[in-house]
C-alpha cells in the first residue's frame, strides 16, 4: 500500500504518524491526585478497601467508585479487519487502538482496546464474557461472519452491559437514518417501498434487519449474495441468510432491481451497473457503500438517472455513511443510564435521532469547514461527521430510549440538565480544529516553509502536502532539501516546489521591492541583496508578499524576536491592527487562550483592549464564547498599586465600545478562573471562569505562557501570530513536526493571522 488514493496520504506518513511523539496513539492517565503518600494511600492501601468493600456490599455502586461505567473494550480477533481480511489479532491492535481514540474524541467515553488471538468463537465467548465486572460496555470490531453473529448474540445472552458489534449495527443505524431521509425527500412511506441489498455479510444483514425494523415489509426486500437473490427454498443458505429469504421469481442481482425503489449495496466495486439503474423507480435511492470503490460511482449513477440520491462510505462524496456519526453517542447514550444492552429501540432511535438532525438548519461553523451550504436535500441526507450537535442529540435519544424500553439501571430525571451536561463534557476546540483542518483541504493553499532544510518543518510540509491541505513552497538549498526528502523516504522528490534564494527567478523583483521599501531606513542596494540571498525569512516573506505563496511558516532556526524582525522587513501590519501572539492551551475540557505573549513589552490600555477584541475573534473560531479577564496582581484595587490604570483604561474603552462579549478587569489569575473566588465578588460581570487572559505586560504573558506548556499538562497550539498583513505564523524552536503542521493549516485556512 503505497498511497491511499481516497485520503491523499502514503504509507510513509501513515508510519510516521503512529510511530512519532509515543508508539501508538493511545495513554492511561490518572484522573486524580498522585503527587503525595496520602494521595497513594488512598489510591491504593489502605484506602482503597473503603470502595472494594462498599462494591462488595452493592454492586451497583461500582458506577460511583470506579471508572467502569465509562468504560468500553474494543475488542477484536483480526479475522476481518478493515477492507484487508483475516491478518489477525495483533495486526488488528492499530485499529482498536484507533476506535478507542474516536470514542474519546467524539463523546468522552474511555476506552481500551483488547485483541484476543483466536478464530474459535467459544473461546472468544468466554474470554470476553469473563471480563463483564471491568467495563459498562463491549464495542466488537472487524470480526468475520458468521462467527460474529454467534459471538453477539451468545455475549448478549450472557453479558449485564451493552454489547455492539459495530460494522454490523454502526453501519445499519447512520444506513437507516439516511434512507429515512430519502424516503422523506422522494414521498414515499417506508411500508411501501421496494428494497434491494446486495451482499450479505454482518453489516448488509444488519442494515437488513434495521430497516425493516422501521417499517420496511420483509416481503419487499430482497437479499443477494454471490450467488444471487435469497429466496424460498434455495439451497446452500446458513441461517442468518434464509432469515431473510423471500418468495420472488429474480435470479439475479439484475432482475430483483427492477423496479425497485432503493439499492443498498455492502458489497464490491463496480457491482452496479448503470443500465440497471436506469430499470429502478423514479427517484431511485442508491447507497453504494462499499469501500474504498462503492458499487457505482456516483457521477455514473447521475448520469443515467440524474434524479436519484446517492449515498457512499466516501467523504469524498455527499451523503456518506459514516459510523463515527452513530458508536461513540450510542455508547454515551447507553453508559450514562448504565443499560444493560443495546437493544432495536435505541439503535432505532439512534437513527431517527440523526435522521432529524440532518433536517435542521446546519450550524454555520460545519458549513465553513465542508467549504458549502450544507442544507438538507438530496445531497444532504446525513448530518457531517463534525456536526457539534451529534452528542447531545443522539446521546439523549439512546439514553430515553434506554429508559422507555426498560434497560436502564440508572434512570435520568432531568433531561435538561443532562443534555447540557453533554455538551459540557467535550472541549469545542477539538471540534473547531477539525472543521480548520477540512476548511483547509477545501480551499488548498501555497504555504512557504521556510526552513524546508529542517526535518522537522520538512516532515510538516510533506504531510501539509500529502493530507491534502496545499502545496508547499520549500525553501532552502536545492540539492540538500532533494537529498533530505529522499531520506524521508519521499516517492516523488522532484514533484515538490523547491525556492532557493540563489537560484530562484524571483530575486531581481524581490531585490526591487525590499529595496523601495529600506531605502529610506539606512540599507544599500548591496544590504538588500545580501537580505534576500541569505537570510531565509526574509526570502521566504518575499515570496509571500510577492504573491508566490499565501502563507509563510518558519522559527525552527531563529528564536521567535528574530523571526518577527526580519519577517517585518518585508510585511506590514494590517491596516489599524497591532501584531501580537496568542497562546492556545487546550485541556480535556477546557481552552483558554493568553495574549500577548509574544511582541508588546508594555502595552498600552488601548493596545490591550486591541488585543482583548482581536483575542475574542479568535476564541470565537474555535468554539468558545469569550470571557476575557484583564489580569493583575490586583484584583479590582486590592492590593492598590502604580502599573493599573492602563488596565483600567483599557476596561473603560471596552465600556465606550460595547464589544459584544464578557469582560473584567483588573483581576488576579485566581478570580478570574476559580469558582470559588468568584464568588467573591458576586459584582463582576463574568458569568463563568474566564478563557480569554489579557496579559499585563509581555514579561508576565511569555513566562505565563511557557510555564503552562512545561508544567500545566496542557496541549499547546502557538504562539499563534496576529494581525500580520499575510499570514505569517512562527513555530517555537521546540517545535515537532504535528505543531508545525498545525501552525501552517491555521495559517492557510486563514483563521488567524
Amino acid at each position: 500500500m503505497d498511497e491511499d488514493k481516497t485520503s491523499g496520504f502514503t504509507t510513509r506518513e501513515a508510519l510516521f504518524y503512529h510511530e512519532t511523539i509515543r508508539p501508538g496513539k493511545i495513554e492511561i492517565i490518572a484522573s486524580k491526585p498522585m503527587a503525595t503518600q496520602r494521595d497513594l494511600s488512598l489510591a491504593y492501601s489502605p484506602g482503597v478497601a473503603a470502595p472494594v468493600e462498599a462494591i462488595a456490599e452493592d454492586p451497583g455502586t461500582a458506577a460511583k467508585y470506579t471508572a467502569r461505567s465509562n468504560l468500553v473494550a474494543v475488542i477484536s480477533n483480526g479475522t476481518a479487519i478493515l477492507g484487508l481480511g483475516n491478518l489477525g489479532a495483533l495486526a488488528s491492535k492499530p485499529v482498536m487502538e484507533g476506535k478507542a481514540v474516536l470514542f474519546k474524541r467524539f463523546a468522552d467515553v474511555d476506552s481500551i482496546d483488547i485483541e484476543i488471538d483466536t478464530e474459535d468463537p467459544d473461546k472468544f465467548i468466554e474470554a470476553v464474557a469473563l471480563m463483564e465486572p471491568s467495563f459498562g460496555g463491549i464495542n466488537l470490531e472487524d470480526i468475520a461472519a458468521p462467527e460474529c453473529f454467534i459471538i453477539e448474540q451468545a455475549l448478549r445472552e450472557r453479558m449485564n452491559i451493552p454489547i455492539m458489534h459495530d460494522d454490523q449495527h454502526g453501519t445499519a443505524i447512520i444506513a437507516a437514518a439516511g434512507l429515512i431521509n430519502a424516503c422523506h425527500l422522494t414521498g414515499r412511506d417506508m411500508k411501501d417501498v421496494r428494497m434491494v441489498v446486495n451482499g450479505a455479510g454482518a453489516s448488509a444483514l444488519a442494515c437488513t434487519a434495521l430497516v425493516k425494523s422501521l417499517g420496511v415489509p420483509h416481503e419487499n426486500v430482497i437479499v443477494c449474495d454471490r450467488s444471487g437473490p435469497i429466496y424460498l427454498g434455495r439451497n446452500n443458505v446458513d441461517q442468518w441468510k434464509s432469515a431473510h429469504a423471500v418468495e420472488t421469481d429474480a435470479r439475479s442481482l439484475h432482475e430483483a432491481l427492477k423496479g425497485a425503489d432503493i439499492f443498498l449495496g455492502l458489497s464490491a466495486a463496480g457491482a452496479l451497473k448503470p443500465e440497471w439503474v436506469e430499470e429502478m423507480a423514479e427517484q431511485p435511492i442508491i447507497f453504494a457503500m462499499a469501500n474504498p470503490t462503492p458499487e457505482i460511482m456516483p457521477d455514473e449513477a447521475k448520469a443515467v438517472r440524474p434524479d436519484a440520491i446517492i449515498a457512499t462510505g466516501r467523504s469524498d462524496f455527499p451523503n456518506q455513511v459514516n459510523n463515527v456519526l452513530g458508536f461513540p453517542f450510542i455508547f454515551r447514550g447507553a453508559l450514562d443510564v448504565q443499560a444493560t444492552a443495546i437493544n432495536e429501540e435505541m439503535k432505532m432511535a439512534a437513527a431517527r435521532a440523526i435522521a432529524e438532525l440532518a433536517r435542521e438548519r446546519v450550524p454555520e461553523e460545519v458549513a465553513a469547514a465542508y467549504g458549502k451550504n450544507h442544507q438538507f436535500g438530496t445531497d444532504y441526507i446525513i448530518p457531517a461527521p463534525f456536526d457539534p450537535r451529534l452528542m447531545e442529540v443522539v446521546s439523549s435519544a439512546v439514553a430515553r430510549a434506554a429508559m422507555d424500553s426498560g434497560v436502564a439501571l440508572a434512570p435520568i430525571e432531568d433531561f435538561d440538565a443532562y443534555q447540557h451536561d453533554l455538551k459540557a463534557r467535550l472541549n469545542p476546540t477539538t471540534g473547531a480544529l477539525t472543521r480548520v483542518y477540512e476548511e483547509a483541504r477545501s480551499n488548498p493553499k501555497r504555504v512557504v516553509f521556510a526552513e524546508a532544510e529542517e526535518e522537522v518543518a520538512l516532515r510538516a510540509a510533506i504531510q501539509f502536502r500529502d493530507f491534502g491541505y496545499g502545496t508547499p513552497v520549500l525553501v532552502g538549498r536545492t540539492e540538500k532539501v532533494r537529498e533530505k526528502l529522499i531520506e524521508l523516504a519521499v516517492d516523488d522528490p522532484d514533484n515538490f516546489e523547491i525556492q532557493n534564494s540563489a537560484l530562484s527567478e524571483h530575486v531581481p523583483a524581490m531585490n526591487e521591492y525590499l529595496y523601495a521599501r529600506l531605502q529610506r531606513k539606512g540599507y544599500t542596494e548591496r544590504d538588500v541583496g545580501r537580505m534576500v540571498n541569505q537570510e531565509r525569512n526574509v526570502f521566504a516573506a518575499l515570496l509571500v508578499a510577492l504573491g508566490h505563496g499565501d502563507a509563510m511558516i518558519s522559527g525552527l532556526t531563529r528564536t521567535f524576536s528574530q523571526t518577527v524582525r526580519e519577517v517585518n522587513r518585508v510585511l506590514d501590519p494590517k491596516p489599524g491592527a497591532l501584531p501580537f501572539g496568542v497562546h492556545m492551551m487546550i485541556g480535556k475540557n477546557h481552552t483558554t487562550f493568553l495574549a500577548d505573549t509574544t511582541i508588546n513589552e508594555r502595552p498600552s490600555a488601548a493596545n490591550l483592549a486591541h488585543i482583548a477584541k482581536e483575542t475574542a475573534v479568535v476564541a470565537r473560531r474555535m468554539g468558545h464564547e469569550p470571557r476575557v479577564a484583564f489580569l493583575s496582581y490586583s484584583t479590582f484595587g486590592n492590593p492598590s498599586g502604580r502599573w493599573l490604570e492602563n488596565i483600567r483604561e483599557a476596561v473603560a474603552i471596552l465600556d465606550a465600545e460595547d464589544p459584544g462579549f464578557e469582560y473584567e478587569g483588573e483581576m488576579a489569575p485566581d478570580a478570574a478562573l476559580n469558582p470559588k473566588v468568584m464568588s467573591l465578588y458576586p459584582f463582576s460581570r463574568l458569568s463563568g471562569p474566564a478563557n480569554v487572559l489579557v496579559m499585563p505586560g509581555l514579561q508576565s504573558a511569555n513566562l505565563s505562557a511557557k510555564l503552562l506548556r512545561e508544567l500545566g499538562g496542557d496541549a499547546t497550539i502557538g504562539p499563534m501570530l496576529i494581525g500580520v498583513e499575510k499570514p505569517v505564523q512562527i513555530a517555537p524552536m521546540t517545535a515537532i513536526a504535528p505543531d508545525v503542521l498545525t501552525l501552517a493549516v491555521l495559517a492557510a485556512a486563514g483563521v488567524v493571522g
